[in-house]
Formats: C-alpha cells, structure tokens, sequence
C-alpha cells in the first residue's frame, strides 16, 4: 500500500468526512464533524498558520490526520504543536511518522523552535513518541458520563444575587462573554500560557464554532456580572462536550462553575444528548473533583509531549 501526505481539501466533502471520522475513532471526546473540521480551517488566526494534514492511501482513504500550527497567542513565540492520529486499524504502516515528519518541516518553516503533540497512554504510542525525539511535558484525561444511565446531582436554587442563563442570552452582544472566556483562559493549567486579546477573532473562531451550542451553555451571573460559565459543544449526533468550564478569580470558591456545569447538562439531557465527555490536565484537582462529584469516569488519557526542533 503507498501513501502519501498533503494538506486537507477543506472543499472534498470526503477529506472532511475522513478527518473527521479519524478523530472521532482515536478520541471520541474531541467532538469532531465535517463542518466543524471546515470552520477551523477557514476561521484559524493568520499568524497560527494553521494546516490540516491528511495521510491518504492510494485508494483515497484517508487514515491518519494531522492539527498544526503556532501558538500565535503565547506571549512566547516559536511554539508550535502538531497532534497527530491514525486510524487504529490503519497504525503500523509509517502514516504517523510521515505525518510528523511532514507537521515539524512546515512548523519550523514557520519559525517553530519547539513543538508540543499529544499522545494517547500506552506503552507503544509513548515509545513512538520517545523514538522521534519527544519527552513527556504533562498529561491530561478525558472523562465520560453516560446521561442515559447516571443520575445527575439535582438542580438547585441559585443564591441570592446570582442568576443562570444561557449563552443564546447573549447573541446581541457575546462581548462579555468574551472577557469572561479570556480571563479564564489565561489561568487555564497548561505548558503554553495564552493571552486572549482578539475579539474579533474569537468571534469567528469560537463564536460561531458549528459545535458551540448557545442554548445549552450556561453562564452564571453574579449581581448581572458574567462570574463563571460552562461552554457546551454538541455534534448533533448525541454527543457533548464540555469546551471549557471555569470562574473569574474574583468569583472563585463560591461553586459557581459547579452551578453552571450542572445546569448544562442537565439542559443537554433535556435536549437528547446521550453520552457527555470532558477533559481535565491530571493535575487540575479543584476541575477532577468536580467532574467525579457528577460521576464522570475516566475514559482516555492523553500525554503532552515536547521536542526543541534542531536539537
């Protein structure tokens, strides 16, 4: 079987289709669709130069996939990240070593002087990771409640001053969501720091994501003021994902993104969703024992890797 590597054809309706597949095989949690896979490509920041890379065999099925890109919001330049997956069935026959290969040429044509991938846990895949030059940086888990099954913890009353709404609320004006978004993200456990500072971009990107469900994400207000939130992404096909779940520091302690985590998915159970993932940095405690106090169970684990380019 020959193979090749190339860049995604965000107009193929079956490159779309198979780097959309792929994903969901290797990693269920990550909630991937063909428009979701066009929306990243046709949204991402210039500066991230951001490509999407497809390992195809001769018979045009696609089988491996590839994210890369520059952290162009790191107040560190020069780093950049290529997650790499194949097809489980497909793994064996050099399509994630040539995808690599080909994410690291272009990074450091980019300016890239380290590169971050994942990698799922297990002997052999660290061992490949370990084989091209990568050391462990961190890892993260991904976690599965089933709402068809587990009981959610009941809804309660809000306290006095706070109130629950949805990110649909906010169509005329996202902008506070927005600051709420970026304040979060800069405090969000991780090897590259972020600073959110584009509202425009964040539009486009996250915004007007096809996976961002507004009606099902919830923000908690504190005396009208955005305090906490839990960003929803659904596939329409039964699944969510919990895109991000955090609090402003000011607000911190009082159990406000536990009180907007439950009223989502409390709404998603509501609206058919069957199955719930979410993903923690092994580290985050506060965010685990939230998710446990929920029932979340471990599903997957991945692990951060890191390689200077040139070294």
């Amino acid at each position: 079987m020959t193979m090749i590597v190339r860049a995604l054809r965000p107009d193929s309706p079956s490159d779309l289709e198979g780097f959309a597949r792929v994903r969901r095989v290797c990693l269920p949690a990550m909630l991937a669709t063909e428009a979701s896979i066009a929306h990243d490509a046709a949204t991402a920041h210039p500066d991230a130069h951001y490509r999407q890379l497809v390992a195809v065999t001769d018979g045009g099925e696609v089988i491996g996939t590839a994210q890369v890109g520059i952290a162009h919001d790191s107040p560190e330049p020069g780093q950049g990240f290529a997650n790499v997956y194949v097809h489980p069935d497909r793994q064996g026959r050099g399509a994630g070593t040539l995808l690599l290969r080909t994410a690291e040429e272009y990074l450091a044509g980019h300016g890239a002087r380290r590169v971050f991938c994942w990698a799922l846990d297990g002997a052999a895949n660290l061992a490949w990771a370990a084989a091209r030059g990568y050391a462990r940086s961190r890892s993260a888990h991904f976690l599965r409640l089933d709402l068809t099954a587990d009981a959610l913890p009941p809804l309660r009353t809000p306290p006095a001053g706070v109130e629950l709404r949805t990110a649909a609320s906010f169509a005329d004006d996202p902008r506070p969501l927005f600051a709420l978004d970026a304040a979060t993200v800069a405090d969000e456990p991780g090897d590259i720091p972020a600073q959110m500072s584009d509202y425009e971009q964040w539009l486009r990107n996250t915004w007007r994501d096809p996976l961002l469900n507004h009606e099902l994400t919830t923000v908690a207000l504190v005396d009208g003021r955005p305090a906490a939130f839990s960003a929803a992404r659904t596939d329409g096909e039964g699944r969510y994902s919990t895109g991000m779940t955090g609090t402003d520091r000011a607000f911190r302690g009082r159990g406000l993104a536990k009180l907007a985590k439950n009223d989502s998915l409390h709404r998603a159970r509501a609206a058919g969703v069957t199955v719930a993932y979410t993903g923690n940095d092994t580290e985050n405690g506060p965010m685990l024992a939230i998710n446990k106090w929920f029932g979340y169970m471990v599903d997957a684990t991945e692990v951060r890797h890191v390689r200077e380019l040139g070294g």
